[in-house]
């Protein structure tokens, strides 16, 4: 199986769902590299940026769930970067 790297960018509007985001994001915790949030007070919003290492389908899983969300939009941005999941990763 071949792994793609890839950034999601979350903007969260609606503060109540951020639990449920959370849970999303736990829950693939095991291809995640790495996130930073960002409170955007001034407008009232999070911006989310999530780094993960996956399969092409479990990232386009976890973004479409994501989207899905209550006030939550997500969009990715795919490497060139595949690569082989024996092992360790790049």
């Amino acid at each position: 199986m071949e792994n793609r790297i890839a950034v999601i960018s979350v903007i969260v509007e609606e503060p109540a769902s951020t639990d449920a985001l959370n849970f999303l994001l736990s829950s693939y915790k095991d291809y995640i590299v790495g996130r930073m949030g960002i409170p955007y007070k001034a407008c009232d919003v999070s911006i989310i940026c999530v780094a993960v290492d996956a399969p092409q389908d479990v990232i386009a899983a976890l973004s479409g769930k994501i989207g899905s969300l209550t006030g939550i939009s997500s969009k990715t941005a795919y490497s060139n970067v595949i690569h082989k999941t024996e092992g360790t990763a790049c």
